[in-house]
């Protein structure tokens, strides 16, 4: 789920027998965090992970305080897991869902200030419910036991810790399908070198091409310039993305762009980039913008996107070269 789709977030449901036929074999692949786990570099890493915690760089925001000993970043989330909720989602993009849906487990709070947010309540609001590493690792194993095609962490950047304690337990339990790390993209180096082979799905947004929008509309003084720095890392991790024989992703980059009102989305310079990475790059070019929560305040954004808007948008990224774009969004 697009952090700013609107669509909502799904409610925990009840664990069901599990969907066997959905799953792929270890022949078709295998998901990337389980060699880790059984060369016990996995638990290293989310002990490095944790230990990033007592002087928090986990983020792109670099907050530098002690979430071990009880201090509280821009995310406002201490040393624990918190989760709003969990479920099988079916409004992602088609590459993710299949038939049983993608297993979305939606985290508490956001390390970005987003002043149209759709899911305020959750990233602003802090509505959500501390979990152990246990409680975690037993969400996505319920969440594969239903059938989920894979394990989707909406705003993961400021709790990658908490995700890689949980994920030590879930794979000595059988979880065994892929992670998608489904980010606002304002990640740190840091954390991204700890996940290189873990998650096999990177779903970052790209949000804006100008620093100074993103000050003005997330909060953050250099969006642009750590976001390609953190896009470039994971395409050089994961690849284009792959999907298998039913075309259900299982490893590779996927990115979103929200167009926004009057170009502040900055498409052309995104899309440029964007394939400069790789023309195969598969990207969704987004026309559900609202505005949400604070929005309507700000002239420039205190109205949807148009038509005209939106097929520019797409025609920008399509002079700029990209062969992969998702059709899931064509329509205002």
């Amino acid at each position: 789920m697009d952090r700013d789709s609107g669509t909502g977030a799904p409610h925990a449901v009840p664990r069901r027998r599990l969907l066997t036929t959905n799953l792929m074999s270890d022949k078709e692949h295998r998901a990337a965090y389980l060699a880790l786990a059984d060369s016990g570099e996995l638990r290293d890493r989310a002990q490095r992970a944790h230990d990033m915690l007592a002087d928090c760089n986990v983020c792109a925001r670099y907050c530098r305080v002690n979430r071990l000993g009880g201090e509280l970043g821009a995310c406002r989330t201490g040393k624990d897991a918190v989760i709003s909720s969990y479920g099988p989602h079916f409004g992602e993009e088609a590459p993710l869902v299949g038939a049983h849906g993608s297993g979305t487990i939606f985290l508490t709070n956001c390390n970005l200030k987003c002043i149209f947010c759709q899911n305020y309540d959750i990233s602003h609001e802090g509505h959500g419910t501390v979990a152990t590493p246990q409680a975690l690792a037993a969400m996505m194993l319920s969440l594969q036991e239903q059938g989920c095609h894979n394990i989707n962490f909406v705003s993961p950047s400021h709790q990658a810790p908490q995700i890689l304690a949980a994920l030590v337990v879930a794979s000595a339990q059988g979880l065994r399908v892929p992670l998608v790390y489904n980010t606002g993209g304002y990640d740190s180096a840091e954390t991204l070198a700890l996940l290189d082979g873990i998650f096999d799905i990177y779903m970052p947004d790209c949000k804006y091409a100008e620093n100074e929008t993103a000050q003005k509309l997330s909060g953050v003084p250099d969006y642009w310039d750590r976001n390609r720095e953190a896009v470039r890392e994971m395409h050089r991790q994961v690849g284009d993305l792959k999907v298998d024989g039913r075309g259900i992703a299982y490893r590779g980059l996927l990115v979103r762009h929200l167009v926004l009102p009057d170009g502040l989305s900055g498409t052309r310079q995104v899309t440029e980039f964007l394939a400069s990475l790789s023309k195969d790059t598969y990207v969704n070019v987004m026309a559900q913008y609202r505005p949400c929560y604070t929005a309507a305040g700000v002239p420039e954004i205190n109205r949807r996107v148009t038509a005209q808007e939106y097929e520019r948008a797409v025609q920008l990224a399509q002079e700029a070269g990209l062969r992969r774009l998702d059709e899931r969004w064509r329509s205002l």
